[in-house]
């Protein structure tokens, strides 16, 4: 016993055996028991995977997640925090695992932070009635920029823990980002537009715009620019910032369809015929299928044509149905006054509104059309 207790307090490397004994055994539990506990964890967690996806365990599927992304490297730091502690080392050694130890603290704790951005940024996702093919698509310049500014604060608040000085750094970087936002200050407005697109959703791909004179369908988000297809068949590439900055129309979520014309009448048109000229739109716009009607008045006596205005509601936003609703309620009414002895009135289109009828065909149909 007494050889036993002699080993037990001889001295190695500045520490009794008995000392380095202890030290290792904890050194080993601790690196064993830690990554299964953190393998039941992740276990646990694939199991309750499906119920989480319908709005449960949200907490415990957050807190699975930050245990299953613990890295191995940190695991192998903390056991050896925790076997070390009351073991003495000399100066230069115990600065240098000081500081490897300090590192991988906060490199463990930016894992953390990005795994918990990441896990946000997916349950948005997932309880997002509308397709998120337009967060998913973004999703990695978000994670990009906000990746950026979490291991720059780690690295900071590592190095403020190493005694080192981080305020004639942090002057240093500032200048530097500030030079740097004025050099590229374009490319940051288009990518935190991109962002800003990301999560409000004012539009998604598949939608037909409409934002200032161009028009088209979304074909592709990106983190510059957003491409739509024409209805003339080209690409129109806007920036994004330029996209934020204008009144966009999306034809995308209507969920109905406005129609207005208007019908000119000769003055030499009996009133009895006038009279009876509502009624008789109205019974024509009722019978025609996907179709509301809405109002036909005689609005506006003018020097020329007394003018009856007409507004309906197509049901569908399907412009080929409104089309197609259009084209009969016309020729009904063409016949239905020929019987009544209602006169129409040439009148010819002005410039304006021929061209405002190019500009909006296959978009826009509440500018008035006239049928003459």
């Amino acid at each position: 016993m007494s050889g036993w207790s002699e080993l037990w307090h001889s001295e190695f490397l500045g520490n009794e055996l008995g000392q380095w004994a202890v030290a290792l055994a904890i050194f080993f539990i601790t690196f064993t028991v830690l990554p299964l506990v953190r393998g039941f964890i992740s276990a646990l967690r694939r199991r309750l995977h499906l119920k989480d996806r319908q709005g449960g365990f949200v907490a415990l599927d957050l807190a699975a997640a930050l245990v299953e992304r613990t890295s191995r490297v940190f695991l192998l730091g903390l056991a050896v925090w925790f076997g070390s502690r009351d073991l003495s080392f000399p100066p230069r050694f115990e600065r240098w695992l000081t500081t490897v130890l300090v590192l991988l603290f906060w490199m463990q704790m930016a894992i953390w932070a990005m795994t918990a951005v990441r896990h946000a940024i997916d349950l948005r996702r997932k309880r997002s009635l509308s397709p998120d093919a337009l967060l998913k698509s973004s999703m990695e310049v978000i994670l990009f920029a906000v990746g950026l500014l979490i291991w720059g604060f780690a690295a900071l608040l590592a190095l403020d823990w190493l005694g080192i000085q981080v305020k004639p750094l942090l002057a240093g970087l500032g200048i530097t980002g500030i030079a740097l936002a004025l050099a590229v200050q374009t490319v940051l407005g288009d990518l935190l537009a991109s962002m800003s697109i990301a999560f409000d959703k004012p539009f998604m791909a598949g939608d037909f715009l409409a934002i200032d004179d161009c028009q088209g369908t979304v074909e592709h988000i990106g983190v510059k620019s957003t491409r739509l297809r024409s209805v003339n068949g080209e690409q129109i590439i806007l920036g994004n910032a330029d996209i934020l900055k204008s009144r966009v129309r999306n034809f995308g979520r209507m969920f109905e369809r406005r129609a207005l014309f208007v019908l000119d009448v000769h003055y030499e048109t009996p009133v009895a015929a006038l009279a009876a000229v509502p009624a008789a739109v109205r019974e024509i716009i009722e019978a025609t299928p996907e179709v509301r009607f809405d109002r036909c008045h005689l609005l506006r006596c003018m020097p020329m044509t007394l003018q009856f205005e007409v507004v309906f509601f197509v049901t569908t936003p399907d412009y080929q149905v409104y089309a197609s609703a259009q084209q009969s309620i016309n020729l009904r009414i063409l016949e239905r006054f020929r019987t009544l002895g209602v006169v129409f009135t040439a009148v010819a289109p002005t410039p304006v509104r021929l061209h405002r009828q190019a500009g909006t065909a296959g978009a826009d149909d509440s500018g008035q059309r006239r049928l003459l």
